[in-house]
């Protein structure tokens, strides 16, 4: 039971910013050879513990792209133990005008890239001794409404779904299993609620009292790719602060 990952190699996609650059940090700390993808390269290295992790240029959704990155992970590395696939997003775009283009793009990025390269991962992992974990970074999106975001949301859900599915399929060489986030603060935060004032009022409606930050998420990440958690897999491991106050709680209370 070790929190440890000396020698062992780990990709993680959307990996120079938010919640993919502080996982990278924390596995480089822990030990592990970790290689990060993204189509833009980050300004800085990232780096921990005298570490530095291995960036890879690549769009998780042009398939071409991502097989040469595993054959160039393999050819480097001779192995490979963990996949964080955590890339994904949407802009905020109303269900009744969201074009078929618009939604096919973001269920590509959200659901089909994730699949494609667990299914590739997984090909590496069942011809080691020691298998490979594999972790899906989702969101409360796929669990509840996500108006605005509704593709995402499905996506999302859909990603759930396929982490119980894989944990059947590939067991016992591969674990698979999720984080769903909730609402986490990173660098787009800003830009998404506001200001200052707005993120202070969306924070007011999680019972922790604060969003998440990206030491949170990265921690789960950890945990589950980690041998802590050798017998979960398929599982959905929930970070959202315990999830927002009931709308019609507060409406009922309004008066008190």
């Amino acid at each position: 039971m070790t929190l440890r990952f000396d020698g062992q190699v780990a990709l993680i996609t959307g990996g120079t910013s938010g919640i993919g650059k502080r996982t990278a940090e924390v596995l480089l700390e822990a030990g592990a050879d970790v290689v990060v993808c993204g189509r833009k390269e980050p300004q800085q290295p990232i780096s921990a513990g005298g570490r530095e992790a291995l960036y890879i240029a690549a769009d998780v959704r042009d398939h071409e792209a991502t097989d040469a990155m595993m054959n160039d992970i393999v050819v480097r590395f001779g192995r490979l133990d963990m996949l964080v696939n955590n890339a994904g997003g949407s802009p905020y775009v109303p269900a009744a005008k969201a074009s078929p283009r618009f939604s096919e793009a973001i269920v590509a990025l959200n659901l089909v890239a994730p699949m494609v390269l667990s299914q590739r991962a997984n090909a590496i992992m069942q011809l080691q001794a020691e298998g490979g974990r594999i972790v899906h970074v989702t969101s409360v999106s796929g669990t509840r409404a996500s108006p605005g975001t509704a593709a995402y949301g499905a996506a999302k859900a859909g990603l759930i779904n396929l982490a119980r599915s894989q944990a059947v399929e590939w067991a016992p060489k591969v674990r698979v299993n999720c984080v769903t986030a909730g609402l986490v603060r990173t660098e787009k935060s800003l830009a998404h609620y506001g200001d200052e004032e707005g993120i202070a009022r969306v924070a007011a409606t999680v019972p922790m009292g604060r969003m998440a930050t990206t030491d949170d998420v990265a921690g789960a990440i950890v945990y589950l790719a980690s041998g802590v958690s050798s017998y979960i897999t398929g599982a959905s491991l929930v970070v959202d602060g315990g999830g927002e106050w009931p709308a019609f709680l507060r409406a009922a209370q309004a008066d008190q």
